[in-house]
């Protein structure tokens, strides 16, 4: 029984720092996003700043030193942890690092939301004063549909990751539904890591694909988008990933899948 309600106490303390989101539904053409607000999706590392600490999506830690969050505000921020355009692995290696923190210098963070502040979009945007270290993300109008697919092919060629776009009129709200959308020209999932096929010719005795579990249970393979340094090291059995892909097949499996990250 003591031990029991020792676990029950572990768990109310991990589960009462997680925080509660935002989250991105998929925009589809006969969505009418007529004046909401676009802006580019980062493809950084999500982080939430309670007014003491920046945390993970899981309620983690990042130990974020003390330059990096000095000028950030006691209210709450809601963001993203980012360097450039296609730097992902580097981001990931420099919140992940213990003992190399002027690595941070590297990072912006880069506002989307003030969770619980009260008015629109940009009302609560307006609370965010800009530092070093501190950035907002930038929010433009949409004119029409065809307004915001010119802006997505624009940064994509870029490098950007796509666009989000949101509904500005609504008061701040959690959890996922219709008014904030993911725009991308590719499709985006998840799966688990489940086994390995080993790599031919110049990867030999390195990875070939990963195979993986979908959340419908179907098993695919995925041998693109891994560089020689993750063929080396490859993400562990059981690890969750995220994948792109485009399309479905004919038997409605993931076209062309291709690794992106190890999902924090």
């Amino acid at each position: 029984m003591k031990f029991f309600l020792i676990f029950c106490l572990f768990l109310s303390s991990v589960y009462a720092k997680k925080p509660k989101l935002f989250l991105l539904n998929v925009y589809k053409k006969d969505i009418n996003v007529t004046s909401w607000y676009m802006s580019e999706k980062l493809d950084g590392i999500r982080a939430y700043w309670d007014g003491k600490r920046l945390l993970s999506r899981a309620g983690n830690d990042f130990n974020a030193p003390s330059f990096f969050t000095k000028d950030f505000p006691s209210h709450k921020l809601d963001g993203e942890l980012w360097s450039k355009r296609e730097d992902f692995s580097n981001i990931n290696s420099i919140v992940s690092t213990q003992n190399d923190k002027a690595r941070w210098s590297e990072l912006t963070y880069n506002i989307f939301e003030v969770p619980n502040a009260k008015g629109g979009l940009l009302k609560r945007l307006g609370l965010v004063k800009e530092s070093k270290y501190l950035r907002l993300i930038k929010q433009i109008e949409v004119r029409n549909n065809k307004h915001l697919e010119e802006y997505l092919k624009e940064l994509e060629i870029k490098g950007a990751e796509g666009l989000v776009v949101r509904d500005g009129s609504l008061d701040y709200y959690t959890q996922r539904n219709n008014s904030a959308l993911k725009v991308k020209s590719s499709n985006d999932a998840e799966c688990e890591v489940v086994s390995y096929t080993k790599g031919r010719g110049k990867y030999r005795d390195m990875l070939g694909s990963l195979i993986c579990k979908m959340q419908d249970d179907k098993i695919i393979k995925i041998g693109s988008g891994l560089s020689d340094v993750q063929r080396a090291n490859p993400p562990k059995i059981g690890a969750i990933i995220t994948f792109k892909y485009y399309g479905l097949t004919s038997k409605s499996n993931p076209r062309f899948p291709i690794f992106l990250r190890i999902r924090r």
